[in-house]
């Protein structure tokens, strides 16, 4: 006779809690991290750079706790305060070989000891580094995509100023100046600068020290950007380097008039688009330049003209400078190629936290923007030998392969990370690790 009970479970079984095992962690995925930075030899460098004197008071050297800024970010841990409380991990505290966590009156002090002096170290060495990694990837051509941005602050924090801020108006701002290196996805270089600063302001500064620490194997240098760095000076210097080609939007009072009065050629291929090259000459003797511009159809909108209603159309207009030998829709691919720059951008303040740990202090919140920027570029650069992880986002890898509950277990002199057997991301990880 065919039994027909029916199966059920009732209700959720319900667990008890506490919060009072040892010896676990819920990052065990920063071992793999370390390995890296390890391998990369990037303790000693930065004991080098900031060697730190040992006294009866001192219980850290200034490399634990730049690496605990870098750990904490990497594991989407913002603010001083919870950075401190992040260390009292213990796998936290045996990777970084620390007798207590780090309180956060040590980690303010510590950076605001290190000053403008140690940020513009810290800073030298980043390009340093990222240029080893650039010749080790035997790159004989790159592109160089500059762009800025605004992190917004919520206190009186030094040169944090009010300016144009298209997100939350009428609060200040800092105003970072960035230089991607697109086929790696490095942020290769940058400068911190007060929130008034221009958009354009210490770029050609800032590709004088690219160029002086570019490797020689790099013969071709593509340099692209909005409209926001667009000047003659810019120009002149890029048209100075044998090699270098740029590609800069072009903007100029009454351009759109200037756009429209120009002789349009129909783009083959392309419906509703048009592209168009002309001179245009700048005054106060800036000399002339060749603009090559696309002209799209976006509509057809109904106005009334003389008591006749009249279908007129509405054009999007892209103006581009470039001493690159192609047509203007050509151009206009290449520029469109940017945007994913501005998505790597986002990374660094929405996933590695960059401006959400700040001090009162202006050169402290250098160095901490830079930690966040070295805490992006080590996850993408540790995931280059694996494309499909490299092609991820830092939050896939940081909820996949570093948020990871384990077990601290000491063995002798070695430490271990017991994970769960039925960890889902298992071969993942053991590809990645085999890897670095």
């Amino acid at each position: 006779m065919k039994n027909t009970t029916k199966f059920s479970i009732g209700k959720i079984k319900n667990v008890k809690h506490s919060f009072t095992a040892k010896k676990i962690t819920g990052y065990a995925g920063l071992s793999l991290v370390a390995k890296y930075i390890n391998k990369k030899g990037l303790v000693k460098e930065w004991e080098k750079l900031f060697p730190t004197s040992q006294h009866n008071a001192t219980k850290f050297s200034t490399t634990q706790v730049l690496l605990a800024f870098v750990f904490g970010f990497m594991s989407g841990i913002n603010r001083i305060s919870r950075i401190s409380r992040f260390t009292e991990d213990d796998l936290v505290k045996a990777l970084l070989q620390l007798p207590t966590r780090l309180n956060k009156d040590t980690l303010s002090t510590r950076l605001k000891r290190m000053g403008k002096k140690g940020a513009e170290k810290l800073r030298g060495f980043h390009l340093s580094f990222n240029n080893r990694l650039l010749k080790k990837s035997g790159l004989t051509s790159i592109t160089l995509d500059a762009d800025s941005t605004y992190l917004i602050t919520y206190g009186n924090q030094e040169g944090a100023e009010k300016s144009y801020n298209p997100y939350k108006r009428g609060l200040k701002t800092y105003h970072p100046l960035l230089v991607f290196l697109s086929e790696l996805k490095l942020l290769h270089h940058t400068r911190f600068r007060k929130g008034s600063t221009y958009t354009s302001v210490g770029i050609i500064e800032l590709l004088k020290e690219i160029k002086a620490g570019l490797p020689q194997q790099v013969k071709k240098v593509f340099f692209r950007a909005d409209s926001g760095f667009f000047s003659m000076e810019t120009i002149h210097f890029i048209e100075s380097i044998p090699g270098w080609t740029y590609l800069i939007k072009f903007r100029a009072k009454n351009l759109k008039n200037k756009l429209a009065q120009q002789d349009w050629q129909p783009i083959e291929g392309k419906e509703n688009m048009w592209q168009c090259a002309f001179h245009y000459t700048f005054t106060q003797n800036k000399g002339t330049i060749i603009i090559k511009a696309v002209r799209t159809l976006v509509e057809m909108k109904e106005m009334e003209f003389m008591g006749e209603k009249q279908l007129v159309p509405v054009y999007e207009y892209a103006a581009y400078a470039s001493n690159l030998d192609s047509d203007p829709y050509e151009l206009h691919k290449k520029y469109t190629q940017r945007a994913i720059s501005e998505t790597w951008i986002e990374q660094v303040k929405s996933q590695l936290m960059a401006g959400k740990t700040l001090t009162n202090q202006f050169a402290a919140n250098d160095i901490l923007w830079q930690l966040s920027v070295w805490a992006y570029n080590i996850s993408v650069m540790m995931r280059w030998g694996v494309k499909r992880f490299w092609k991820w986002e830092h939050n896939t890898f940081l909820y996949r392969l570093i948020q990871v509950a384990g077990k601290v277990i000491k063995s002798g002199r070695q430490r271990y990370v017991n994970m769960s057997r039925y960890y889902l991301y298992k071969d993942d990880w053991l590809e990645l690790e085999s890897s670095l």
